[in-house]
Order: C-alpha cells, then structure tokens, then sequence
C-alpha cells in the first residue's frame, strides 16, 4: 500500500452542501434521503446514526475518493471544515517553507482518522496517534481499506501529545489535533445553550471524544507547553477550536509565552458550523497574510500583519524600482535585484538604516575600512528578510523571514518616507 500520489487541488469549502446535487451522484443517499422525504432531522440521534455517515462518505466518494466505516458511538466527521483545516495548513507550508516530503501528525486520530487520510490524500506522509484502542482499530481499518500507509499508534493520558519516539522521524513539518471542545458535561450544555447560531446538529460521539480536561483551551494549552521543549522539531503546532472566546484566550497563552510567529483562520464552510484553527511556530519563516489572518476574524486575534502596500501614486514601476534599488544598495545589507520584473529580496542582521547604523556605516567608510558584520552570512544572522515588487505607483513589502515585528515595521517606514510616500 502507498499513498495516493496523484496531483490533487480542491478549494476550500465555502457554500453549505446541497444534499439534493449530492444524492444525484450517490444512491445510498439518494435511498436515505427517499426514506425520509428529502429532509434530515438533525436533533435525532437515531436518524442521525444513518443519514451522518451515509452523507459524509457520498462527500469524500464525490471529492476525494475516499470512504470511512465507522461504530455507531463515535463522532462521524463533517467533511467541509476538516478538509478548510488541511486546506489551511497547506497554505501555510507552501507560504513559509517548502520541502519535498511533508510529514504530519493527526492527535486524536479518532476512529475516522479523517485528518490524516485528507492529508494523505494530498500526497503527504501521515502518522496518527488515540488514547483510545478501539478508535484506534478503526482508523487503522480506514487506513488500509483506503489503501494508505499511516502509521496509527495507541497512547495514554500520560503520554506525551506529540510522541515523536514513537515515529521514524525526529521531526515533523505540522500536528493537526481537533481536541474534546468541552470541560465537562454541563459546559458543553451551556455552550449550546449560549449559541446564537442553532447547533446544526447534536453530537453522537464518545466521552472522550467530546469531553478532557479543561476543553479544547485546556488541550492547546498543554500542546503549547509541549511545544515550548520541542521548539523547531516541528515547523507549525496547529490547533482547531471550538468557539471564539477559546481562540483569544489560546492567543493569550501563546502571547505569554513569548511565542511571536502565530496565524489564524476562520474555517466555516456555509452558514452553520463555526470553527478556528491556531498555528505558531519557532522558526522565523512568515506566512502570506492572507494565510496567518485567514477568513473573518477580529482585530484581537490578529498576528502582525507580513504584507505592506507604499503607494506612490503616478510613479512608473521602473522609476520605483530605481529608487528602490539605489536605496537598498547604499544600505549595509544582503540585496538581490531583478531589474526584468522590478523585484528584490533583501536580508539584514540588524537595523542598518537607523541614523546610528548610517553614521556607522559612514565613518567607517572616511577610514577606508569594511564594515564587520561579525558574522559569517549564513541564514542564522538573518534577522529580517523581506520581498520588494515594484509595480505602477506601488512598492509591495513581503515580509518573508523574522521573529521581530518591530524591525519589520521600521524597514516598511524608513522605505515609506525614502519612497516619499504619503
């Protein structure tokens, strides 16, 4: 067995899916929704028992040739904000780093193991891990009835989230996790109870599945801490979440400590289920910022922003480039200039344009001596590295590389006021 290699590329789920298109193309569903009038009633347990899986695998049958079996008390996957999860993460190894073999891990496989078979879908080389030995069984058997190779392995409470000696690798390039959103019983009641929006159905999972302590704030907290020993050993610790207020207070958590290089997304699919994701890393390596501040969010949550605009209205791309090329090159840093496209990169160690480092820089100079960086170039003395695409009347900043926001937004102002922007 291998995974499926085959180039796949599938948007993300924006519209609510329409059971009626779908049935079309899917006789189980077409039979449940004939037995039932074309209608769902999704506060039935029993009902739900065969209409849930029957839709979920008439989605992954239709999307991504893919089919689960699963036990009547374990959660059945919506498929629409599950695969905007793995979509999302996608978008944030492509934005920050690439790498030929991309290796995750699923926590809380869960029976469908539907995280770990979307990604291996992608081509992606997947390991899985559960605390519970019966989830475990069957997310194996969906594994293999998919004809994909993910190592699932079975671990306990005690154990840690991320168990990497349990895998081949010493590393790992993301974890995914959709962690018991719930502290107890009677949260998980209130939270219903306080939606505005209707739940679009009740929940038919396991205890555990639903249920750990201190809910999906009390899971991520502990992933964070486990993040902080294993640091770098994995580029991007990523998290869903249930409701907003989590997300702040996650946002909070990671604030406090001290990790700098975070995102965030909005993974509502249609008008129903709303869902979050957070992702930090300890590598300086920035996503778009259309990745680190996905979908609809609020101010509260928003990581630094790595893309500026310096409008220059009426200035043709080549004057822009120009000056933007003179100014980088009378600058002490590392600048690559593409004067086809009017593109550069630009790599520093410190702030080299403050007043300071200029008088430096020009003293030394009189003296007829070379600046010493003390430093021997290599990507560990980079403190900031940004892309400048010049373009009709614009410059636009990228920020590529860099755990300091405040030398990122000195460079975006010093090119502002050079460029003689307003």
């Amino acid at each position: 067995m291998s995974n499926m290699t085959a180039p796949f590329d599938r948007p993300y789920y924006t519209e609510d899916i329409n059971f009626a298109l779908l049935a079309e193309g899917d006789a189980a569903l077409k039979a449940v929704l004939d037995a039932n009038k074309g209608r769902i009633d999704w506060q039935d347990p029993e009902a739900l028992k065969q209409v849930k899986l029957c839709l979920t695998n008439a989605i992954l049958a239709r999307d991504f040739s893919l089919k689960l079996t699963l036990p009547d008390d374990r959660l059945c996957p919506p498929i629409p904000v599950r695969w905007n999860y793995i979509r999302w993460i996608q978008d944030l190894l492509t934005s920050t780093q690439s790498s030929t073999t991309i290796t995750g891990l699923d926590i809380g496989t869960g029976a469908s193991a539907i995280y770990a078979l979307l990604a291996a879908r992608l081509g992606w080389r997947m390991r899985g891990s559960d605390i519970d030995s019966k989830s475990v069984s069957f997310a194996q058997r969906n594994a293999q009835n998919n004809r994909l190779r993910i190592l699932i392995c079975t671990t306990t409470p005690a154990d840690p989230l991320i168990p990497l000696d349990r895998f081949p690798e010493d590393e790992l390039d993301f974890v995914v996790c959709n962690p018991p959103f719930y502290s107890s019983d009677e949260d998980m009641q209130s939270a219903y109870a306080d939606n505005p929006i209707p739940a679009s159905a009740i929940c038919t999972g396991s205890t555990n599945e639903m249920i750990g302590p201190g809910g999906d704030v009390g899971f991520a907290t502990r992933l964070i801490e486990e993040s902080l020993v294993l640091r770098e050993r994995v580029r991007w610790y990523t998290c869903m979440l249930s409701r907003l207020i989590s997300l702040h207070q996650v946002i909070a958590k990671l604030k406090e400590a001290g990790i700098v290089n975070w995102a965030v997304t909005n993974l509502q699919a249609g008008q129903k289920t709303r869902r979050w994701a957070v992702a930090w890393s300890f590598r300086d390596f920035r996503p778009a910022n259309e990745v680190a501040r996905h979908g609809e969010l609020v101010l509260g949550v928003l990581p630094p922003a790595t893309e500026w605009t310096i409008t220059v209205a009426g200035v043709k791309a080549a004057d822009v480039g120009r000056k933007v090329n003179e100014l980088m090159c009378a600058l002490d840093l590392r600048w690559v200039w593409k004067e086809g496209i009017t593109t550069g990169m630009a790599a520093t160690e410190s702030n080299v344009w403050s007043r300071a480092a200029r008088r430096k820089k020009k003293a030394i100079e009189a003296v007829g001596m070379s600046v010493d960086h003390d430093s021997d170039g290599s990507d560990e003395d980079i403190a900031l590295m940004v892309k400048v695409v010049c373009s009709d009347g614009r410059a636009d900043v990228r920020w590529m590389r860099g755990l300091d926001h405040v030398i990122w937004e000195s460079f975006c102002g010093m090119l502002k006021r050079s460029l003689g922007a307003r």
